[in-house]
């Protein structure tokens, strides 16, 4: 018998429909699907199924020491337990084993763990190794007719990673939750790579905090050419710009002097001529985009709103599928073997690139673009011959395959060609005397030097005209828009019909968005392009981090501080990415992966010299900051601060840091994780609160006035209680509760707690439609931010069939899951609605080939 081994189940039915021709079956072997056809068995794993952890005795936090961990053992055992049994037992049956993982660092490492799980099952069984860069049958089929030996050095590579990130993690993570009182669920992680990203978002957040803004004043005038006003040109009239050389000889529009731009506007205002001066034209070549590699595609994915790790995960799927290659790569140059006219073919009768592939093979020749970077292992992403339907991907699948076309596309494309026009006309100086110009010199009285009259004002204005769209026809992602100026000469004398000026300040910079992370991370060498995505969500999961871009909270800043004042090398750059270079060499054979292991605690030792001397001062610094990320305001009946606390069930609340002593309290709401804003209730002076629950977030304001509302607010009857009506005449009422919930219940409550939950936004309006079958109305949820307004209907049916579609096994009643999909999900051990709303984010996407953690919660979510 033939094994095959792939990195994931999706991978594995990929693999078998090509090399079967669609004729396989699949069996269950350990819980596990294994696919079959002849003599062959395809099984794929979970990723990685056997983990690197320490022994089970230095599992408690509490009697081993952080430090302990740096030279302490590390072990492999079974993760999937199921998948190792399964693998063990085809080994123990095989004549040949291929290992088909992904072709990188990592797949490389899955595929050697497999092939140590079959060794120990069969000693001497042959074990091949194939590598494909997209899962296409001509790709696939090569690969098996060429197969190859398992790379054990780049192997090595990326289990020195793991055994390094293991050691650093668990080290400097134990020892920053001991020292800040943070175990359970809230304990304080850091990590080799997740430092020096981190502290990337706080020094910006400190340049932005820091940043002091200067006044300026930016001056225009609106001119008319009166040749193209007689031809009825749309743009005889335009806006133009006043300029005037600085100290550095430069052109300057910023007037910082108020003063100077009183005046320059009160001549601009006065003038009705401004003759050309200048006309400039120029044209200029804009050429196509380089091909994606993974960080270029992420970018371009982030410009369309997708998280960075939502674009990964959605690529992976395009791969898994065939459709595209493989999205991990820092190439950008398309390998020799790739025939770019033959690929484009593809696409002739694929709407909607038809008529662009068309155009584009109507070249006589196709000379593709190419970027800074060539590596041998994997191509470009770029689209395969294998082109889906539309209807056998979800939208935002088919929204991102588009992109990675007509990335293909436009690399093959001509360059665009742009015609620029710059004109110069002036506003002579006035009889008044009226000063302008920032060549003037301030006087001490705040004035401008008289002689600056004399000066007459330059305006300038730059349009620019699209000759030749080039490659923008086939994509449209990248501005092609134009400014229009008219056609005018020199001496020409335009009349000035209307003139402003604004008033502006200096802007501080932008935070990171996640995809100019990603890009910076590239550029300081920290992570990979595997794993830089999963880093940042890393940050959000952990609380470092909230909203987008990411902002990071104060708990981020205390471990920045706190590393930057005790162990530097926890948030630079220089460590990570040496030790990242170190195992590029592991790869390559230049070094050992027990060395460079070695260097790596070597380094952490030197890290735990500084932290250990000093750990009462992080306890104290990271304590105080965990309360500052959770405080609202002053409490009103003591001296001490309310806070967002969390019950012992893993709700939250609002409670007063002097507990016992002051009991006062506030709900919050039962979806979601608060965030504070930096938004404050007048009123209270208590935060905002902000909960993050997925697709669900919403703002839900002070919590003292939610609750204040609430105690004010008058229940609505709507109907008789079913459980208790009869008996002890309970209605049913809308009602508004202090957390911000609203809900339909009985008006006995607490003796009869019947209930039926309600939209949390928009006004519920009662109609006059009512239920045959309950008596009760029909009710509407109007919303301000949607047109039409949501028609509930009988409160106790929409329950109903909510509760029909939750406890059901039907995965494809929620938005996004599709037959494959489902099938994912039930080969990773998930039946039903129920079992996905119980389920690990962060475990069931290691687990399901092409879903990111994201996606799940938004799932989950839906089940809520």
């Amino acid at each position: 018998m033939e094994l095959i081994v792939t990195e994931k189940d999706n991978a594995a039915r990929r693999l078998a429909e090509i090399r079967s021709e669609g004729s396989f079956d699949t069996e269950r072997r350990a819980g596990t699907n294994v696919y079959r056809w002849g003599a062959t068995r395809c099984i794929g794993l979970s990723g990685h199924v056997v983990g690197l952890d320490f022994p089970p005795e230095y599992s408690d936090w509490r009697d081993v020491e952080p430090v302990e961990l740096i030279d302490a053992p590390v072990q492999k055992e079974p993760t999937k337990e199921g998948i190792v049994a399964a693998l063990r037992s085809l080994a123990a049956e095989a004549d040949r084993v291929i290992v088909a993982t992904d072709y990188d660092r990592e797949g490389e490492l899955i595929g050697k763990e497999a092939y140590e799980i079959v060794r120990e099952a069969a000693p001497e069984v042959p074990v091949d190794r194939v590598r494909f860069s997209s899962i296409t049958a001509r790709e696939v089929n090569e690969a098996f007719a060429n197969p190859d030996e398992i790379d054990f050095e780049l192997a090595a590579a990326g289990e020195a990673r793991q055994e390094i990130d293991l050691v650093w993690g668990a080290a400097l993570t134990r020892f920053l939750s001991l020292s800040a009182g943070q175990l359970g669920d809230d304990f304080v992680s850091v990590g080799r790579v997740q430092g020096p990203t981190l502290k990337l978002l706080v020094d910006r957040e400190r340049e932005i905090r820091a940043f002091d803004p200067e006044d300026y004043w930016e001056l225009f005038a609106d001119l008319q050419s009166p040749a193209a006003a007689e031809t009825e040109t749309d743009a005889a009239t335009f806006e133009a710009q006043y300029f005037y050389e600085a100290d550095d000889g430069t052109e300057a529009e910023r007037v910082w002097d108020e003063a100077t731009a009183e005046a320059v506007a009160a001549r601009l205002a006065a003038a009705e001529t401004a003759p050309v001066t200048s006309v400039r034209r120029r044209s200029r070549t804009d050429d196509p985009p380089a091909p994606f590699d993974t960080t270029a595609y992420i970018s371009a994915a982030g410009s369309l709103g997708y998280s960075a790790q939502r674009a990964m995960s959605l690529a992976e799927e395009l791969y898994t599928a065939g459709y595209v290659t493989y999205p991990r790569t820092d190439n950008t140059v398309y390998p020799e073997d790739l025939d770019e006219r033959e690929l484009i073919e593809t696409f002739t009768e694929v709407e909607p690139f038809a008529d662009d592939a068309a155009s584009l093979l109507e070249r006589e020749e196709i000379t593709p673009t190419e970027g800074d970077e060539e590596t041998t292992d994997h191509p470009p992403i770029h689209p395969t011959a294998e082109v889906p339907n539309r209807s056998d991907l979800s939208e935002d699948e088919w929204e991102v395959y588009e992109l990675v076309v007509r990335r293909f596309l436009a690399t093959c494309a001509e360059p665009a060609e742009w015609e620029h026009l710059r004109v110069v006309s002036e506003v002579d100086a006035v009889a008044d005397g009226v000063a302008a110009g920032e060549e003037g010199t301030a006087q001490a009285d705040g004035g401008v030097a008289a002689a600056a009259s004399e000066a007459p004002l330059s305006l300038k204005a730059n349009g620019k005209r699209l000759v030749e769209a080039g490659y923008h026809d086939v994509y449209p992602y990248l501005s092609a828009s134009e400014t229009l100026v008219p056609d005018v000469s020199e001496g020409e004398e335009l009349v000035v019909t209307d003139s402003r000026s604004e008033a502006k300040q200096t802007q501080p910079p932008r935070r990171y968005g996640q995809s100019r992370l990603i890009e910076k991370m590239k550029e300081l060498g920290v992570g990979t392009k595997s794993t830089r995505h999963n880093v940042i969500e890393k940050l959000y999961d952990r609380g470092y981090v909230e909203s987008d871009p990411p902002r990071p909270t104060r708990l981020a800043e205390a471990v920045v501080d706190a590393a930057e004042e005790f162990a530097e090398q926890i948030v630079t750059e220089e460590m990570t990415a040496q030790l990242e270079a170190d195992m590029e060499a592991i790869a390559r054979g230049d070094v050992d992966y027990e060395d460079v292991a070695g260097e790596s605690r070597e380094m952490l030792d030197q890290v735990f010299e500084a932290l250990t001397d000093s750990r009462d001062e992080v306890g104290d610094h990271l304590r105080e900051s965990l309360k500052a990320d959770k405080r609202l305001g002053p409490c009103p009946e003591s001296d001490h601060d309310l806070l967002v606390r969390q019950a012992r069930g893993g709700s939250y609340f609002v409670g007063c840091d002097g507990y016992p002593d002051c009991e006062f309290t506030l709900p919050l709401p039962s979806t979601g994780r608060p965030i504070l804003l930096e938004e404050e209730c007048e009123e209270h002076g208590l935060a905002h609160v902000k909960m993050l629950a997925g697709r669900k977030t919403f703002v839900h304001g002070c919590p003292a006035c939610k609750a204040e509302a609430a105690d004010e607010s008058e229940d609505v009857v709507i109907g008789v209680c079913p459980d208790c009506g009869d008996a002890d005449g309970g209605e049913l009422a809308i009602k508004q509760l202090r957390s911000g919930n609203r809900l339909v219940g009985c008006t006995r409550y607490p003796d009869c707690e019947y209930s039926l939950p309600l939209p949390r936004r928009g006004e519920v309006v009662v109609t006059e439609e009512t239920c045959a079958d309950h008596a009760l109305p029909h009710l509407e949820i109007h919303d301000e931010d949607d047109d039409e307004p949501w028609a509930l209907g009988c409160p106790i049916c929409n329950y109903r069939e909510y509760q029909a579609r939750q406890a059901g096994s039907e995965l494809e009643t929620l938005d996004g899951i599709g037959e494959a999909t489902a099938e994912k999900l039930e080969a990773a051990g998930i039946d039903d609605v129920g079992e996905l709303a119980d389920a690990d984010p962060e475990t069931l996407a290691e687990e399901v080939d092409g879903v990111g953690v994201d996606t799940i919660r938004d799932w989950q979510d839906q089940i809520e």
